[in-house]
């Protein structure tokens, strides 16, 4: 069970990239998880405050307690809303590709995305019995 929350972490925090030049719409930093929900139901926070994510230059590294999940992102701001395609490239998500949809304001990024990774989600929203993750982060305080 754990296994697999980790991995549903891993896929959220995996969408948080930036592959634009667009310095407004970059996504670059570090992140935290604020809140999160998966399938409607909140994520256990003992599991999401220890998701941390790094994001630069079209890479993301997501850690997971002591678990690592790399890969990249291809932003496209110009959808509405904004979309995140994610690719693992080493960790639990290596091969995968997951499609989300993104927005930031100021020191916070909301990520919606699909866990089985067949389609993008249109809302900001999960549904019960569904793999879509929703994810607030905070940019991490130095």
């Amino acid at each position: 069970m754990i296994r697999a929350m980790f991995v549903f972490v891993l896929l959220g925090l995996t969408t948080a990239c930036h592959s634009g030049t667009d310095p407004v719409e970059s996504i670059d930093g570090r992140w935290v998880a604020a809140k999160a929900e998966l399938g409607a139901m909140p994520f256990p926070d003992e599991i999401r405050k220890s998701i941390r994510l790094v994001v630069e230059n079209g890479a993301y590294t997501v850690t997971v307690g002591p678990q690592t999940d790399q890969g990249t992102v291809v932003v496209d701001a110009s959808k509405k809303p904004a979309a995140l395609d994610i690719t693992g490239t080493q960790g639990p998500n290596q091969g995968k590709t997951f499609r989300a949809i993104y927005e930031k304001s100021g020191d916070t990024l909301r990520i919606c995305y699909d866990l089985s990774g067949l389609t993008r989600p249109e809302t900001f929203a999960t549904e019960k019995g569904s793999q879509l993750f929703l994810v607030t982060y905070e940019r991490e305080k130095p």
